[in-house]
């Protein structure tokens, strides 16, 4: 509601959120939920979607947001990741994101704009209402893998062992479907805990 001059209000035409996810970030339907992983960079931005049904996954479609303006206007490249991500989650329609913690190296300006880029990961699933879950790279790992310190390749292969059949659109692509996967983990384990919780008041 904005006010005019005179003290008149006017009503705003503007919707933030394209849609709302239901609180519990769970399908009205059923326990099926559907998960967004988001693997942050300036450059190249991976984002991978899984359905999630008990102990059960199931790959839905995985890709790679590249910025607009090679090297050049900061601006105009995170408005490009913006732009690419609000069309996938629209595409898509996640009930519940997960994103990759920054990892800070020695160059403090690259890590700056990494953490840039990484705001447009947090900023999308929350203008559409998802609650995002933010997991380290070692955390995942540790989830998807067995092993914090693993390497690329053996992520890529246990995302490909938890989704038979996927094709996965380059490296951040595999990452961000690590992290939809770890998300899902760390949702069932709450949920065990909750009920068994209830079931022993």
């Amino acid at each position: 509601m904005r006010r005019l001059p005179g003290g008149r209000a006017r009503e705003s035409h503007w919707r933030m959120f394209p849609f709302r996810a239901s609180p519990s970030g769970r399908q009205e339907n059923g326990d099926k939920m559907r998960v967004i992983g988001i693997d942050p960079g300036l450059r190249n931005l991976g984002w991978g979607v899984i359905d999630v049904a008990g102990s059960r996954l199931a790959h839905v479609a995985n890709g790679i947001c590249h910025s607009d303006g090679g090297d050049g206007d900061l601006a105009v490249r995170l408005l490009s990741l913006h732009a690419q991500l609000t069309e996938v989650l629209r595409a898509w329609t996640p009930e519940a994101a997960a994103v990759e913690h920054t990892f800070v190296n020695k160059d403090a300006v690259a890590t700056l704009k990494l953490g840039q880029a990484r705001g447009i990961a947090l900023l999308v699933p929350a203008q559409f209402g998802l609650a995002v879950g933010e997991y380290a790279p070692n955390a995942v790992k540790k989830t998807v893998v067995g092993v914090g310190h693993a390497a690329k390749v053996q992520v890529d292969h246990m995302v490909r062992l938890h989704l038979p059949g996927v094709k996965i659109a380059g490296p951040d692509a595999a990452d961000a479907l690590a992290v939809a996967i770890c998300h899902a983990h760390h949702v069932q384990s709450s949920g065990r805990l909750a009920a068994a919780l209830r079931a022993a008041e």
